[in-house]
Formats: C-alpha cells, sequence, structure tokens
C-alpha cells in the first residue's frame, strides 16, 4: 500500500482505486507498526471510498482492525450527499467514559482502598449478561431511551449540574423508539445500571502528574494526588442489537453489491433506512448516557457511606466513543453540516465551540483517554487545531494489539491480579478469564498514543493519572 509521510507522526494513503478522498493517519512510526499487522490501513481506505465523504478517513493513533470502519476512525459525510454506516458506529453505542474528581486524596483512602472496592463492586452490577437492581417496564425504558441521562437525574440518580458536563447535555434529541425490535428493547430492560464486561471498567484512580495547571483546575483538578473515579461502559446488550438489527435491515434494503467491503454497508442519511438507523442509533446512545449516570450516583453513595462523605465529588466530563452526530464544521473556508462518525474515537472540541460547556468554554472540552488494565489514563482538552486535523476528534484509548483468544493463551487473570497487588493496585473482577483478556499487554503503549495526540494537536496534555483500585466485569 503506497503510505507517505506528510508531517510528524501524520501519514497519507493518496487518493486512488475508487477512494473519493486520501486516507490519513495519526500515528509515530512504533503505532504504525501495529497498523500494518492487520487491516486497520485497508479498512481507512475502504472508508475513504464510501459516498459524500468529506476532506479524509482519518484513523487515530489508536487505531486497529475493526467492523468495516477501523476502531480509532473518524469519518464526515455530507449530509444531503452523503450515508450513515453502523460500521461506522459499531455494536457498542455510546461505549463513553465518565470522569468524576473528589477532594479526596490518595492518603484519605489508602487504609480503606480495599473495602471502598469491595463496596463499588456490591453496588455496581458488572458481568456478561449481568442483570441490574432497577426493575424498568417497558413505557419507563422507552422514556430512557428518549431522554437519557435527564431521566436519572429526574428520577434521584446524580445531580442536575452532570446532565451540563455531559457530551450532548445526556441526551441526542433525534432519538426515537419506533425503530427497535422488541429483542433490542428485552435486552435493555434487566441492563440499565451495569458495567458489563470485555474491557469494560471502573477505577479509582490518583492524579499523577499535572501537565496544565491552569486547564487542570478549571476541571476541577488540583493537585497531585488527588483522587478521581474514571467510568467506561456504554449501551451493553440494546446497543448491540440495534446495530445488528440495523446491519440486517439495511443489507436487505440495499444490498452490498459495489460495496468495497460488506461491512461498509450504508444508507443515504435523508433516507427512510438511514433515518431510522440515525433514531435508533440515537435511543441506544441515550441509554448509555442514563447507565453512566446511574453508575456514577451509586459510586458517590459508596463513598459517602464508606469514607463519609461525598462533597466534592463532581462530575469533570462524559464522552461518547462510538456515535454518529450532525455537526458543523469549517471545510474550504465555508461551514458546513456534516455527519460526523467516530467509532473509537474521542470527540476534542477546542476553545470557544458552543457545544462545550460555559465552565470550559475558554481551554477546551475534556477529553479522556482511559489506559489498560493496571496502566496510566489520561485527562487532555480539546483543540482548535483539532478542528482542521480530523473534524474535532483524537484517540479513545490504548487500543488493541493482541486478540482475546492470544492474551487467554499467554496470560493468566490470577497472575495479573498479583502482579497489580504488588504494585498497590487492588483489583476485583466477576471472571479472571476476562481480566486475562484485557491485560495490559494486548494493548497498546497509552503513553505513547497521548504523546502523538498532544504533539499533532488533537488533544493537548492536562494530567496523568494512575489507577489505585480497579474493578472489571
Amino acid at each position: 500500500m503506497d503510505l507517505r509521510k506528510i508531517g510528524d507522526n501524520a501519514w497519507e494513503i493518496p487518493k486512488g482505486d475508487g477512494m473519493r478522498v486520501p486516507a490519513v493517519v495519526y500515528a509515530s512510526e512504533r503505532l504504525l507498526d501495529g497498523f500494518r499487522r492487520d487491516k486497520t490501513l485497508v479498512q481507512a481506505r475502504n472508508v475513504a471510498c464510501l459516498p459524500g465523504i468529506v476532506r479524509a478517513s482519518y484513523v487515530m493513533p489508536d487505531g486497529h482492525q475493526g467492523y468495516g470502519f477501523p476502531i480509532g476512525g473518524v469519518a464526515a459525510f455530507d449530509i444531503d450527499e452523503g450515508i450513515i454506516s453502523p460500521g461506522g458506529v459499531g455494536y457498542d453505542i455510546n461505549c463513553g467514559v465518565r470522569l468524576l474528581r473528589t477532594d479526596y486524596v490518595e492518603a484519605d483512602i489508602a487504609p480503606r482502598r480495599k473495602e471502598l472496592l469491595a463496596a463499588i463492586f456490591r453496588e455496581v452490577p458488572a458481568g456478561v449478561g449481568k442483570a441490574g437492581v432497577t426493575k424498568l417496564s417497558r413505557a419507563v425504558l422507552e422514556d430512557i431511551l428518549l431522554r437519557g441521562a435527564e431521566w436519572a437525574v429526574e428520577n434521584g440518580y446524580g445531580r442536575a449540574e452532570d446532565l451540563e458536563r455531559t457530551e450532548e447535555g445526556g441526551r441526542m434529541a433525534e432519538a426515537a423508539v419506533d425503530g427497535l425490535s422488541d429483542r433490542a428493547l428485552e435486552r435493555g430492560l434487566p441492563q440499565l445500571g451495569t458495567l458489563g464486561s470485555g474491557n469494560h471498567f471502573l477505577e479509582i484512580q490518583k492524579v499523577l502528574e499535572i501537565h496544565d495547571e491552569a486547564t487542570a483546575r478549571a476541571f476541577g483538578v488540583q493537585a497531585v494526588g488527588q483522587v478521581l473515579v474514571m467510568i467506561h461502559c456504554g449501551s451493553r446488550g440494546l446497543g448491540h442489537q440495534v446495530a445488528t438489527d440495523s446491519i440486517e435491515a439495511l443489507e436487505n434494503a440495499f444490498g452490498v453489491a459495489g460495496l468495497v467491503d460488506r461491512e461498509l454497508v450504508n444508507a443515504p442519511f435523508k433516507s427512510d433506512e438511514g433515518q431510522r438507523y440515525y433514531r435508533s442509533m440515537a435511543a441506544a446512545v441515550n441509554y448509555a448516557f442514563a447507565n453512566r449516570q446511574m453508575i456514577a450516583h451509586w459510586v458517590r453513595r459508596v463513598f459517602a457511606r464508606v469514607l463519609g462523605g461525598d462533597e466534592g465529588m463532581d462530575q469533570v466530563y462524559d464522552v461518547c466513543h462510538n456515535v454518529a452526530k450532525v455537526e458543523e464544521h469549517e471545510d474550504g473556508g465555508r461551514s458546513r453540516r456534516l455527519v460526523v462518525h467516530r467509532k473509537g474515537a474521542t470527540r476534542s472540541f477546542g476553545p470557544g465551540r458552543p457545544e462545550v460547556p460555559a465552565p470550559y468554554r475558554s481551554v477546551g472540552q475534556p477529553v479522556l483517554i482511559p489506559g489498560s488494565m493496571g496502566t496510566a489514563s489520561f485527562l487532555l482538552a480539546g483543540t482548535a487545531e483539532a478542528g482542521a486535523l480530523s473534524f474535532g476528534s483524537t484517540a479513545h484509548g490504548a487500543g488493541r494489539v493482541m486478540s482475546r483468544h492470544e492474551a487467554l493463551r499467554r496470560f493468566r487473570g490470577e497472575r495479573i491480579r498479583d502482579d497489580l497487588a504488588g504494585r498497590g493496585i487492588e483489583l476485583k473482577s466477576t471472571s479472571w478469564k476476562g481480566v486475562a483478556e484485557e491485560a495490559a499487554e494486548a494493548y497498546k503503549d497509552v503513553d505513547e498514543v497521548v504523546r502523538v495526540s498532544d504533539e499533532v494537536g488533537l488533544g493537548r496534555l492536562v494530567a496523568k493519572l494512575a489507577p489505585i483500585a480497579v474493578m472489571k466485569g
């Protein structure tokens, strides 16, 4: 494949072979080696062939092979002539991250770290197919799908100010339930308020380094050693079913003839089929927002019970990783409404954008990039440069480099637990198999991913966070 270096940590697959635009990859030489081992670059080129794509098909520094689109892929399509594709969002719709800050420091929680994690483990259901503690009727579920985190706050889960510090205010207004199958609703009924399995986690963290003190203060991060809580989960079985149903429906409606890859099945955005998927996807997005809202509420409740208070446990931000949204972006000197697909990518809007919450508008949107199990996570700020570089997007995590099957062959969950304990990190999980699958060695070096994001200008490094206690499904 013709891959040309176009700048420091930037590469281009030139337009050709049916491509409507070039593909642009942000990666260091070291990260690029991983892209060459799977189909990431091929998938980036394939996405560049889709109708209505604008400017380029992008891959973020944590990119790896996914379904149709690469994970770490970003692509924007003209709202009138372009398409929407379930492969550009993924199966775990609105898998995302929420970060809470606290007034506690590491010394405050160290004596009760084990007790605190055990209490959260009891309070927040986790694991494959795990049912939640909230029993819903179908009518209530449909209300949640339309209103997202607003429903959760109105029903006593969290604080009104959480909504301002959630992407989309915790609700995509375009959501509709008429396109959801009975099976999708059945899968959603028992799982609200659950963490799930796979790479989902809940971590108690400490601030390890502060790189931008003024921005950190704006985000409520005040000192090295400060305790934070990071929650990473998505739309559970409901979102997966929405993706499955939508892919089948679009294949039936449009077929796959003429597609360079059948996994890129799509619909014109303004077609009935395209709008049906978009509205259903938005409903799953709202489910995920409500899910993280409820988990955050239970975490605060545990901190209050175990440590004596949850004062200062304010939300820093909540970001989507898998979503398609209509956004305004500058292109060719004019503002255009585009359907921006971010699959395993984080929105990274800079200062002044109206979508950025008022308390952060002078410094840019908080960007949350979790690491792999036992490694650092990072807090960045969105940049104005990211708008031109990637439609305001950056990486979403470390990015896998090893299959789960290979990780199971090479690692043992109990050994990972012991290794973490030796480093002062508490671990609780529903499955040692799940722990082995998520071994840190199965992922890219998140420090390198963040270094590239920062140097390219996709996001500005604010703080480095280290785990104290980890809960896995």
